[in-house]
């Protein structure tokens, strides 16, 4: 294990409201800071650090934790290696032997991914600059030699074991090469072959100036046109966009998404260094979240094709959803922002950028494109579509006004409008208030998934379990009674694996005084340390006695031994925690 004093050395030296603040945008809440939860929508901030106990919360979704916790769930890494993350940010060495007893032995770690895809991407530049045919095939394309060397870009030998005999040469492995997605294993024979040939390469490099993935591109027309480094322990997709190692540097006020890193290349090239793309994959609720990181308006500038356009509908939602500002930017006579800079040169782009359109302008035309609205009929098709459109939007102020635009654009009675607009947002509501009955269902308990179902077949029981787990966390001394045999209770006590789990930790695990938190990380994962840190938030404003917490535990063991006869819980205990959770979700809501 890492020695516990260096867990706690970089802990200290990531302050938990700086690590936050650099995906979140926190304010002051009184002795708390307060955001918009990075791991759900949400419109009305509900994610709390609390900094008296360098921990988190968020009350809408639950996820919650310490600075460990916050970047395992946030980066979507294991325990060592946010511990690692955190070590190199604050400048402490983990030793190498206790971050191996964290590795299964035949684990790949993110190290030695990051390191082989440093050595591939040396083999591929030193390939391009000695192979004749790729390089006239970017400098053709337009691609300057100084951008070449910007973006790093490689060529990889149109040969089967190129790559692999190289970097077998370096002391890799074949199982670690396989990994990082540099080589295939044939089904046949079993013998690897270079999973990118023939194929212009494209280094993806991060934030943190590391090589975590390539994508390659063919020569002529064959397919797939273009291949990318699938997930690996160094690389998410789902959460990676190209460029923006550079774009981070002059992005601040927009920022231009394109379809492809083609695109960007020639954008950067032509002096759009604020252009990034998503890679190979379409775009996330996490690349939204990470761009508004980044910038405070997203600028899409995807292909014009019917698949463009749909992703750009997509990606309006998500922007949408995190609170970012988005206008598309209608790239006419040419398939995408690389052949319009080609035929119509920088400045003509700039002008396009310039007249983005909103969503709802982007909705509109598209909707209309596919009605003649002289025929009656067909008008109110249109109509039905656009008044749907509008009903979605979030603010009353802003559909008002989309609502005197079309009125007049398309010559009906504003109030008429107004009214089917109303009745769209009524179906709209009944129907997210039955989404949101069932959400509470499992959210009333406290508990997802396996958990969840066993808190829920043990409901009359659950808030003594959760009061009782709270109150050990919080108070040592209680633990002590428990220790010294003045309070009677054991782990099976317990209805819910989490809770066995959590009592086995505070008891026997920590009978020397050491800090059950400081181990939550390496025992649980981040979703239950979520539940555990919300079980102690509720603590915060309650009664905790030794009163209370004998009686709690009297009655949780009462409870087990079956005094209430084993009966699951009843409607009305579920429905009394229903009420009580849908008068929270009405507070929040827009009226």
């Amino acid at each position: 294990m890492i020695p516990r004093e260096i867990i706690e050395e970089i802990k200290y030296r990531c302050d938990i409201s700086d690590v936050i603040g650099q995906y979140v945008s926190l304010k002051r809440a009184g002795s708390n800071l307060v955001g918009l939860c990075p791991f759900h929508n949400e419109r009305t901030p509900s994610f709390t650090v609390f900094l008296s106990s360098d921990s988190f919360y968020c009350f809408g979704c639950g996820a919650g934790g310490d600075v460990v916790t916050f970047i395992m769930k946030m980066e979507s890494l294991s325990y060592i290696e946010a511990i690692e993350v955190l070590a190199k940010r604050c400048g402490i060495t983990v030793p190498k032997e206790a971050r191996e007893r964290y590795r299964k032995t035949d684990e790949v770690s993110r190290e030695k991914v990051l390191a082989m895809n440093l050595d591939a991407a040396k083999f591929f530049r030193e390939q391009l600059n000695s192979t004749r045919a790729p390089m006239e095939y970017l400098l053709n394309r337009g691609y300057s030699p100084a951008l070449i060397r910007r973006f790093g870009l490689g060529y990889a030998p149109n040969e089967f074991g190129a790559l692999t005999g190289h970097m077998l040469g370096l002391g890799y492995s074949e199982k670690e090469l396989s990994t990082a997605f540099l080589c295939g294993i044939s089904k046949k024979n079993g013998k690897p072959y270079d999973y990118f040939r023939g194929r212009i390469i494209i280094p993806i490099i991060d934030t943190q100036k590391d090589v975590i993935a390539f994508g390659g591109r063919v020569l002529d027309n064959s397919m797939p046109k273009y291949l990318n480094t699938s997930d690996t322990p160094a690389f998410k997709k789902s959460r990676s966009l190209f460029a923006l190692n550079y774009a981070k540097a002059s992005c601040a006020d927009e920022l231009i998404l394109c379809e492809g890193y083609m695109d960007v290349m020639a954008l950067h090239d032509a002096g759009f260094t604020n252009s990034v793309a998503t890679l190979g994959t379409a775009i996330t609720n996490e690349h939204a979240r990470i761009m508004k990181r980044y910038t405070k308006k997203v600028l899409i500038a995807y292909d014009v094709d019917e698949a463009g356009q749909r992703a750009a509908d997509k990606a309006f939602r998500l922007f949408d959803e995190v609170g970012l500002e988005a206008r598309v930017v209608r790239v006419r006579d040419a398939k995408d922002p690389d052949e319009y800079i080609k035929k119509f040169g920088p400045d003509r782009f700039r002008m396009i950028l310039n007249e983005g359109s909103s969503r709802f302008d982007f909705q509109t035309e598209n909707i209309l494109k596919q009605y003649d609205i002289n025929d009656p009929r067909q008008k109110i098709a249109a109509l039905k579509e656009i008044t749907s459109v509008i009903a979605a939007v979030y603010s009353s102020v802003e559909r008002d006004l989309y609502i005197h635009k079309i009125s007049e654009k398309l010559s009906v009675q504003y109030e008429s409008l107004k009214n089917d607009v109303r009745n769209a947002i009524r179906r709209n509501r009944k129907k997210a208030d039955e989404s949101e009955t069932n959400r509470i269902h499992l959210a009333a308990a406290g508990f997802g998934g396996r958990n969840m179902r066993e808190k829920l077949n043990t409901l009359s029981s659950s808030s003594s379990e959760e009061a009782v787990l709270g109150m050990l966390l919080k108070y040592p001394e209680y633990a002590e009674l428990i220790r010294n045999g003045e309070v009677a209770l054991s782990a099976e006590d317990f209805g819910t694996d989490i809770g066995k789990r959590l009592y086995d930790l505070i008891i026997n695990k920590c009978s020397g005084g050491e800090k059950p938190e400081n181990f939550l990380n390496e025992l649980f994962t981040p979703d239950e340390i979520g539940l555990i840190t919300g079980v102690t938030v509720s603590r915060e404003r309650l009664s905790n006695t030794e009163e209370i917490f004998r009686d709690c535990v009297s009655n949780l063991r009462s409870r087990k031994n079956g005094e209430d006869d084993g009966e699951s819980a009843s409607i009305s205990d579920i429905n009394d925690l229903i009420n009580k959770k849908r008068q929270d979700f009405e507070n929040n809501r827009e009226e």
